[in-house]
């Protein structure tokens, strides 16, 4: 299937001097700079009907016009799956995330993923980019995110990422006893070596988080993170990085550490928690539509929290 899209709009006479592209931006807000970028290299969006190029100087009273077709992804197929939906509207879908559920499609993992799972729910998200999707949490990371459900609830979403107005906050269980919070400010770029794995790197892209602590344990800190930016395992690099890896992290933690002296009941559930101990608990943005601030907090998932019991049982042996 595909969706039909026409536009038309006369370009203010203050604008002039401006660029095509520039303008086009103005002009047509519920679409992102590429595509309309893309719709003028491909003759979608013309100036008087003429096709001109994006960086082209306009004078101010042209009429810009699009005509053009979006095509569904037909790789992406509409699956059946369960969403744990924390609200929905119009617009906008939160999820609370399960742990082992892969967000976009990509090698090795072409089906069961959440994008699969929203096409079921909503089929008209098949004419978004990645079906609305506008920020990732990893496959065995728990919690909060939101979708988009239309064009311009998308574009909203992303612009909010990048100014970082959009507030996100998690919860994790670090290996070793913190003093108190701080904030790591260390750029994140793919490892030199495994290019599977991110690290802190010159060359990488600024990342800040910042955390504090929520509860002590003889060998291990409950904290609470919160992230200016959204690096790719972000927190899970950070915590390593000051050397306080995540539990259960298969990729940062390295050799799992036993506090010494810990009890049997402890270590068996160290042993058995098989992911990274992070999860999204809070979300906090600006509606779309509405321009209301909105936010959640889900608890924390089950395998979590009997972490954190058996933790605080050790502690007070």
């Amino acid at each position: 299937m595909a969706e039909s899209i026409s536009l038309q709009a006369d370009v203010p006479f203050e604008l002039g001097g401006s660029r095509f592209d520039q303008i086009a931006a103005e002009l047509f807000p519920d679409y992102s700079r590429s595509r309309l970028q893309s719709w003028i290299k491909e003759g979608a969006l013309t100036v008087n009907g003429q096709v001109r190029k994006p960086k082209e100087k306009l004078n101010g009273g042209e009429t810009l016009s699009v005509n053009t077709t979006v095509e569904d992804n037909e790789e992406w197929q509409a699956q059946d799956i369960a969403l744990d939906i924390v609200y929905e509207d119009d617009d906008i879908l939160v999820i609370n995330k399960p742990a082992g559920l892969v967000v976009h499609p990509a090698a090795g993992h072409q089906s069961g993923t959440l994008l699969n799972a929203l096409l079921h729910h909503c089929p008209e998200m098949a004419h978004l980019p990645r079906a609305g999707i506008v920020h990732r949490l990893d496959k065995d990371t728990t919690g909060l995110m939101v979708v988009a459900k239309n064009l311009m609830a998308q574009n909203a979403l992303v612009e909010q990422l990048q100014d970082r107005s959009m507030g996100r906050e998690y919860e994790a269980v670090a290996i070793g006893v913190m003093t108190g919070g701080g904030k790591v400010d260390a750029p994140i770029g793919r490892h030199h070596k495994d290019r599977k794995r991110m690290a802190v790197t010159d060359s990488g892209k600024p990342a800040v988080t910042h955390y504090r602590v929520l509860g002590r344990f003889r060998g291990h800190t409950h904290i609470r993170c919160k992230l200016e930016t959204g690096r790719t395992h972000q927190i899970r690099v950070h915590m390593s990085h000051i050397s306080y890896p995540l539990v259960g992290d298969p990729v940062y933690s390295g050799r799992m550490k036993l506090p010494a002296g810990c009890s049997p009941e402890l270590k068996e559930a160290l042993r058995r928690f098989s992911r990274q101990a992070l999860h999204a608990k809070r979300l906090e943005l600006w509606h779309p539509a509405t321009g209301d601030m909105m936010e959640w907090e889900v608890d924390l998932p089950e395998d979590m929290l009997q972490l954190l019991e058996e933790l605080t049982q050790d502690k007070d042996l």
